[in-house]
């Protein structure tokens, strides 16, 4: 293949895609329809110039009928008058009237055949294009449900070129954000480590950094200690209390007896 015709196929495909994505059916079938009253209009049109040819030929007929009777008359009263010549004349004009008259009975003849068959013609015409309307309309309506339907669909799914653009917003966003937010962490973590100076609060020098630290170990294992202390006395089971069986009253138990004694030695 030469590149000339390369090129020209990859034209006329290209062009045909951009031609395809242009056009709208809808758009499509009324101009079908525009086309097709035109035609109609131009059948009727015909139908009307034969009619008007037909009648033409009728009243040139109706004329030379006339003519002819007349001619007739004149023939017969040269001939009661003794003028054979002058009935001979006449009779000779009326027959050129009568070869006139069947040639226009011919012509009228034909005229009204074909004015009958363009008037079936434009008939079953109207009928196509009174068919092709209605299911234009339905097309089209079905055409505009389906594209409604699927612009819908395209919305909740985000795949419409409006929804995408939306959504590519969205996912920029997102990631300009967790970006951001990744960048102010590791800000924090190299002010804390020290690996940054606050310019802002003054400058912290790497020993007050170290105790700030320490103090905030030490701060952590005192709470850890309370917490201990805490758990380990809600672990401890309570005293045992004795009743003194003579007076009622409470003595402490062997334990405690045991504690008191090691307090007084």
């Amino acid at each position: 293949m030469s590149v000339m015709k390369r090129v020209s196929l990859i034209f006329k495909a290209k062009a045909n895609k951009a031609l395809d994505r242009m056009e709208d059916p809808r758009e499509t079938l009324d101009y079908s329809y525009q086309q097709q009253l035109e035609m109609l209009t131009k059948v009727r049109r015909g139908v009307a110039d034969v009619a008007t040819s037909r009648k033409r030929v009728e009243l040139q007929m109706n004329q030379l009928q006339q003519e002819t009777g007349k001619r007739e008359d004149q023939a017969r009263k040269a001939l009661a008058s003794g003028r054979e010549d002058l009935a001979r004349e006449a009779l000779q004009r009326k027959g050129s009237l009568q070869t006139q008259m069947n040639e226009l009975q011919t012509q009228y003849a034909q005229l009204q055949d074909q004015e009958e068959k363009l008037t079936i013609a434009a008939q079953r015409l109207q009928s196509k294009v009174d068919a092709f309307r209605t299911r234009k309309e339905t097309i089209k309506a079905t055409y505009t449900a389906a594209e409604a339907q699927t612009r819908i669909n395209e919305a909740f799914s985000g795949i419409s070129e409006e929804m995408s653009d939306v959504g590519l917003a969205i996912q920029r966003a997102e990631d300009k954000t967790a970006q951001m937010q990744a960048r102010a962490g590791a800000i924090d973590e190299l002010l804390a480590s020290g690996a940054l100076e606050d310019n802002v609060s003054g400058r912290t020098d790497d020993i007050q950094a170290e105790l700030d630290r320490m103090n905030t170990s030490s701060d952590i294992e005192l709470e850890l200690a309370k917490m201990k202390g805490e758990l380990t006395s809600a672990a401890e089971p309570p005293k045992e209390i004795e009743s003194n069986g003579a007076n009622g009253e409470a003595k402490p138990t062997q334990a405690a007896q045991s504690e008191q004694q090691g307090e007084g030695s």
